[in-house]
């Protein structure tokens, strides 16, 4: 029947009423909304980080930020936002060069003075530091190593279990980056390894099998009919590696709806779930999510809609 139909939603706010209002005055290039969101998010970093990251998306092709920085000179949330759109704006000339073309390093040079400048107005904010790691691996060979450990440490030593920030180190780590298939996952399994119960660290293995999927998808040219990879997201390693995910994290976090920092997480843990053959995982953290949902990794490995909806018809889950 119609009703039952699956149709998924694919909020870019992830649930998050305030941030959409936020974003909202950003159209119409108000920055107050920006200012207050982020005086009521307080010192919740990983709530901060999730709405300054959007945030950030939004206000890169808008000059809302200069604005309230013109306004507000003085304002710390307003120098760590504007490190995160820089960021944003260096990703978005990357994407439009191309992959492997160059960017202007004054434009890379730009996004890092902005980030240190924030951790300078907002010393106890890991955001700037999360910023900061991300916008580095578009040098062309990346930083120092030094340099990235010290990095690495001011992040860590603000917030140790900061998702978004052990995420950045893990793409800079990656074949496609900076580091090595192998570098990668040993920086997932440790950072997994050594969390708390309940922390959602463990999933990182999954977006790393996501980052390995495409790097070869990258030597493929984005046809996925010419990618060979065997058993990539189905072998005995990428089963246990759900599951290991599913009972450290999802089974240990308190109980309680879905926040709109886990969205994202949950998607990359549902489907690798799905991918791996571990029906009863899948259709748990399915379940969890609902209608929810984020387009990526999804879109890595066909149309989102096509394969959320197969994957909940056969695990035989409704509407």
């Amino acid at each position: 029947m119609a009703r039952d139909r699956f149709s998924p939603d694919f909020d870019p706010d992830c649930g998050d009423a305030p941030l959409t209002s936020a974003r909202q005055d950003i159209v119409i290039g108000r920055w107050q909304g920006l200012r207050d969101l982020l005086w009521v998010t307080g010192d919740d970093w990983t709530l901060r980080g999730h709405r300054i990251r959007l945030l950030a998306q939004a206000c890169a092709g808008s000059s809302t930020v200069e604005s309230w920085l013109a306004a507000e000179p003085a304002s710390a949330d307003a120098q760590v936002l504007r490190a995160a759109t820089e960021t944003a704006r260096a990703f978005h000339l990357a994407i439009t060069a191309g992959r492997g073309v160059p960017i202007d390093r004054d434009r890379i040079d730009t996004a890092v003075l902005a980030c240190l400048h924030a951790a300078e107005a907002c010393p106890e904010d890991p955001t700037p530091w999360v910023s900061l790691i991300s916008v580095a691996r578009l040098y062309p060979t990346g930083v120092r190593r030094r340099e990235l450990a010290r990095w690495w440490d001011e992040l860590y030593g603000r917030d140790p279990y900061s998702a978004e920030g052990h995420l950045q180190v893990l793409h800079y780590y990656s074949a496609r980056w900076h580091g090595t298939h192998g570098l990668m996952y040993d920086f997932a399994r440790d950072a997994a390894g050594v969390a708390p119960p309940g922390c959602a660290l463990p999933v990182l293995v999954q977006y790393a099998r996501v980052e390995e999927y495409r790097y070869v998808l990258d030597g493929a040219r984005g046809q996925r009919s010419s990618v060979r990879i065997g058993q990539h997201w189905d072998h005995d390693g990428a089963v246990n590696d759900v599951r290991r995910t599913w009972e450290r994290w999802v089974r240990a976090r308190p109980d309680g709806d879905v926040a709109p920092v886990e969205w994202r997480d949950l998607g990359y843990l549902a489907h690798a779930a799905c991918l791996a053959g571990t029906a009863d995982v899948a259709t748990a953290v399915l379940r969890m999510l609902g209608r929810r949902a984020t387009r990526i990794p999804w879109s890595y490995t066909g149309d989102p809609v096509q394969q959320l909806t197969k994957w909940r018809r056969e695990l035989g889950l409704r509407g």
